[in-house]
């Protein structure tokens, strides 16, 4: 019998792992995962990268005592250190991305977050990290906020992949759709070969429980308690039908028949918050064809040894997704309150993260100076 990995991507779900360090490349630990766990993909983000080299021990000394004697700022040293380790993967999953025709395989970078309400500095980092990467399989993220929107859509245009981040609301996931396909079209006029793009949408699903069930609690009713943990996964799957609404459109069928890939959805924050849910609850609640669900070790783990999973849990439950927002509406809980909110605190979440690696690279260029001076 197939283990629940195996059940999940038999389901048409692609498995991705949402870390990468300079130690899971070395030790051999990711080409395991792709080898025996039914990883197809990476995904990245400043949070992983400040835990991987803030905390990397020795792993990075060598290229960190390179880049002090070129002389490299610490903005330099992340950029370059990151990238390091997103080639190494992206080389590593080339394979899947070929057995694929480049649907999987994929490894994902993070364009510097301080520049989320930035349009014009967005697509500069995108365009600098896909040449500094210079890998087919090669995601650029950027974020799904107003600035972030013409960026993504002029970085398609100009033939970048994208993975399209910290998206919480349907309306928003509809905003990325059309910028997707606006740059599609762009593209197309421009007379690009569109069939070469890729494009996947992340969906952020455990963070709006954390704060639905905030004010659900601070309600406390019996009716208000009952919906706790069922936001994340409602908005997540209507998100999905409206991912199908738009699929099945006059405009996505024209640029489908073009040669377009379909943006997939990809579901992320995928960890549970609350240790009262089950540790697997945004993975056998999200199988459906088509999609992507990206794991962190974790919970790949977790799903591995006990996953619980059926062929359909999105289409199948869109009824009762609609239910659950209608009820939270009725208690007065504010959803563009809430979504405005998660953007806002996962923008500054990864603007610390990066501001944290910069210090931390930043100590670690000086002590190999100090370290000279001593000499």
């Amino acid at each position: 019998m197939a283990g629940p990995l195996r059940q999940l991507s038999e389901a048409g779900v692609s498995v991705w792992l949402d870390h990468l360090s300079r130690e899971s490349l070395t030790t051999g630990s990711l080409a395991a995962a792709i080898r025996e766990q039914e990883v197809v993909g990476v995904t990245t983000n400043p949070s992983i990268f400040h835990k991987a080299i803030a905390g990397g021990g020795s792993a990075y000394d060598a290229d960190l005592r390179d880049l002090w004697l070129r002389g490299a700022t610490a903005e330099e040293a992340v950029r370059a250190l990151a990238t390091a380790d997103v080639r190494a993967a992206a080389d590593l999953l080339l394979p899947v991305h070929q057995r694929t025709n480049g649907q999987d395989g994929r490894i994902s970078l993070e364009v510097d977050p301080r520049f989320a309400r930035q349009t014009e500095a967005t697509l500069a980092e995108a365009r600098h990290l896909w040449w500094m990467v210079d890998r087919p399989n090669l995601l650029i993220k950027i974020p799904a906020t107003p600035a972030g929107l013409p960026a993504i859509s002029a970085a398609i245009a100009e033939g970048i992949s994208v993975n399209v981040t910290l998206i919480f609301s349907v309306e928003r996931y509809r905003a990325v759709a059309d910028a997707y396909q606006a740059g599609l079209e762009a593209a197309l006029h421009n007379g690009r070969d569109i069939s070469t793009i890729e494009s996947v949408a992340s969906f952020f699903v455990s963070r709006m429980d954390t704060e639905v069930d905030r004010r659900l609690e601070k309600i406390g009713s019996p009716e208000a308690l009952e919906l706790r943990g069922r936001a994340g996964l409602a908005t997540a799957r209507l998100a999905h039908r409206a991912y199908e609404d738009i699929t099945r459109s006059p405009r996505w069928q024209a640029l489908q028949a073009a040669g377009a890939r379909t943006q997939r959805m990809l579901w992320t924050s995928t960890s549970t918050k609350n240790p009262a849910y089950p540790d697997t609850l945004y993975v056998s609640g999200l199988v459906t064809p088509g999609t992507v669900n990206t794991l962190p070790p974790e919970t790949l783990g977790a799903v591995a040894d006990h996953g619980d999973i059926q062929p359909e849990t999105v289409r199948s439950n869109y009824d009762e997704a609609t239910r659950v927002l209608s009820a939270l509406h009725d208690l007065g809980v504010d959803h563009d309150e809430i979504v405005q909110r998660l953007e806002e605190q996962g923008v500054r979440a990864f603007e610390e993260a990066w501001e944290s690696l910069l210090d931390s690279v930043g100590a670690s260029l000086d002590r190999f100076r100090r370290a000279t001076k001593t000499r």
